[in-house]
This record gives C-alpha cells, structure tokens and sequence, in this order.
C-alpha cells in the first residue's frame, strides 16, 4: 500500500508540473515579441532624431554659406582676369607608358630569364635587358596613340 500511494503521489506532482510549464513557455514568447517591438520603435525613435540633427546641421551650413556669399559681394570686385591667346597646354603628371612598360618588362625579363638559365645571374641580365627593351617599345606606342608624345614625322 505504501508503494501505491508513493506511486500516487509521484504521477500527481508530475502531472501538475506539466501544465505549469505551457503556461511559462507561451509567457516567455509574449516577452520576447514585447521586447522585440520595443526595440523597433527605439530603432525608430533614434533615427528620427538622427534625421532630426542632420536637418539642423544642413541648416547651419546653408546659413553659413549665404554669410560667406553676402560677406563676399560686399568686397571690392576684383580685377577682371586677362586671357591670352596661347593656353599653355596642361602639363602631364605621372609616368609615361613607355617608363612604365620598361619597368614592368625589365622584372618580368629578369624573372623569365632566372628560371630559364640558372647560371649566376647571366639569365636574369638578359632577360632583364630583352624586356626593358620590349615593354619600351610597346609603351612608347601606348604613349603615341594617347598623344602624350607626339611623332617627328
């Protein structure tokens, strides 16, 4: 008798454990999408004051910019500028093509000619110079055709 009522008593508290734990199961949903809802409408609510400040920053700078305008109108007119007739032409920056193609054909010669001859260095010296010859002459041609050098003809 005493195993029936501790088997009982067991199956009882089992079973009024179990509907307890729906019960928190569908609570703890019901926090979550509050707390994710709250979380939307903070995201909301700070990029509408982030909007909110850019407004009042580009406000600022058109404000700024209509001083700087009037403060300028109010100067003496400067002297009117003189043009001449010969525009000296834009001077050009940088390498050339055929600079570039020396350079780039000079280390790839230099590297084809180490793995083709290996005896000390007599390979990486020819190949070198055969490539920086190559990569001139198609960079000088580069250079003719983007009008950066102009032929003697």
């Amino acid at each position: 008798m005493k195993y029936l009522l501790s088997i009982f008593a067991i199956v009882l508290t089992l079973s009024a454990c179990n509907n307890n734990a729906k019960e928190e199961a569908l609570m703890k949903q019901k926090a979550i999408v509050a707390v994710r809802d709250s979380l939307k409408l903070d995201s909301f609510r700070r990029v509408e004051e982030k909007r909110k400040q850019d407004e009042v920053v580009a406000a600022r700078v058109r404000e700024e910019k209509r001083t700087l305008l009037l403060s300028e109108r109010n100067d003496a007119a400067p002297e009117p500028r003189q043009y001449s007739e010969t525009a000296a032409p834009a001077k050009k920056k940088g390498w050339s093509s055929a600079a570039k193609g020396t350079v780039i054909g000079a280390g790839a010669g230099a590297l084809g000619g180490v793995l083709i001859d290996k005896k000390d260095g007599r390979g990486a010296i020819i190949g070198g110079l055969v490539g920086a010859g190559t990569g001139y002459l198609i960079g000088r041609d580069q250079d003719k055709k983007s009008g950066r050098v102009t032929p003697k003809n």
